[in-house]
């Protein structure tokens, strides 16, 4: 299992704006959000599921629209279709768990399964993919690349809110995951 600490240290190495930098610690964030699911109930619980659900919207929209295509360049692209099919799979997993009650017997062994997937398609990004864009890509780059990002990571809460009622204005704007795609894709599509 990843640490959300070990991602930040690595992150707060590179430069702000940076779009590995970027992508470190949204990891960070959604590992401590998969913490929050599993050691919180009732409102507290669903607050940090529906955080989670839209930091992963926004981050995976982000790595297949922006980090893909120069993964696929410098890496190859057998590193980006893996990855891209690893989301894929993560994506349909977490439509099914978005249809399921957090109070289901099943519900938490899988959202553990899930965990570990995301947590295995992490560190693979992370071995793989990372240390290339770092050393390919110059620094203009990655910040261009991290703009487009922190834009689509507006549209995200990055951390639970327990104070969102069920069936709130808020909770109603976190949408379902397809939708929270849309709206990633939409701000990355617009930003500069």
């Amino acid at each position: 299992m990843g640490d959300a600490m070990e991602d930040r240290a690595k992150a707060r190495a590179l430069p702000e704006g940076d779009v590995i930098r970027v992508l470190l610690e949204q990891h960070a964030q959604i590992r401590d959000l998969f913490s929050e699911v599993k050691n919180h109930t009732g409102k507290e619980q669903e607050s940090a599921f529906d955080a989670l659900r839209a930091l992963l919207a926004v981050h995976e929209t982000a790595e297949e629209m922006v980090l893909r295509p120069v993964t696929e360049k410098v890496v190859g692209e057998d590193v980006a279709v893996a990855r891209n099919h690893e989301e894929m799979a993560a994506n349909a997993f977490l439509a099914h768990l978005e249809k399921m009650s957090l109070d289901d017997p099943d519900f938490a062994a899988q959202f553990a399964e899930f965990e570990a997937a995301v947590d295995k398609h992490a560190e693979a990004e992370e071995s793989e993919e990372f240390p290339r864009i770092l050393a390919e890509c110059d620094v203009d780059q990655r910040q261009t690349m991290g703009r487009k990002i922190k834009a689509a990571e507006m549209i995200a809460p990055t951390h639970p809110h327990p104070s969102m009622e069920p069936g709130s204005m808020h909770q109603r704007m976190v949408g379902p995951f397809a939708a929270l795609i849309d709206r990633a894709r939409d701000a990355i599509s617009h930003a500069h």
